[in-house]
């Protein structure tokens, strides 16, 4: 089995990626990670990926004059690695619009919310304040728009009284981990059609 070559860009502690370093493992799983791509020389995601075997960058986006520049050295280092496809994991940059456009429909990003609900940060609070009943979260293909693009999976949680938003976001964080691989997985294989912003699963 031939299995697509990913790279995954983080910022910090990298849950997520060791979610998808663990999915990966399986000898039948159709995605490897072969880079992972920190802008914080500190993130632990990148001693995960090290652990792993994985190979790492750190690309500091202080040293770069502008967004573009950073994600031009970024591009080049997934390029470098000839990866296919980019997962973000926790990556507090905002990408430009070409970076987006290079990678579209094959670029995934994990959100703490049920999509297109409680789009940016601080996704917990939004929650809490606003008073939802049933929260969760998201994997969707990345456009240009922050927080948007055709999703993939999600899955719920509920929002319980007693919860803060530590509370919200640990139960939420569990099922990021089961969701993420699996939708890794599904764009891996080729089984993932688009029909206007719906993205079919086969």
């Amino acid at each position: 089995m031939s299995r697509k070559r990913v790279g995954v860009l983080i910022s910090g502690g990298g849950s997520n990626l060791q979610a998808l370093i663990d999915a990966a493992a399986a000898p039948d799983y159709p995605a490897e990670i072969v880079l992972v791509i920190s802008n914080r020389a500190d993130a632990f995601g990148l001693e995960r990926a090290a652990k792993a075997g994985i190979a790492t960058r750190i690309i500091d986006h202080k040293r770069f004059p502008d967004r573009e520049s950073f994600d031009r050295e970024t591009d080049s280092a997934l390029r470098d690695a000839a990866c296919e496809i980019v997962c973000l994991a926790g990556f507090m940059r905002i990408l430009t619009p070409a970076f987006v456009e290079a990678w579209q429909g094959r670029m995934l990003n994990i959100h703490p919310s049920l999509l297109p609900s409680f789009k940016g940060l601080h996704v917990q609070r939004q929650a809490l304040e606003a008073g939802v009943k049933i929260a969760g979260c998201t994997v969707h293909l990345v456009t240009p728009d922050l927080d948007d693009g055709p999703i993939l999976e999600q899955a719920a949680v509920p929002v319980l009284d007693g919860d803060d938003e530590s509370s919200l976001s640990a139960r939420i964080l569990e099922q990021e981990h089961r969701i993420y691989p699996r939708a890794l997985a599904a764009l891996a294989a080729g089984r993932i059609r688009l029909e206007g912003r719906r993205a079919l699963t086969s």
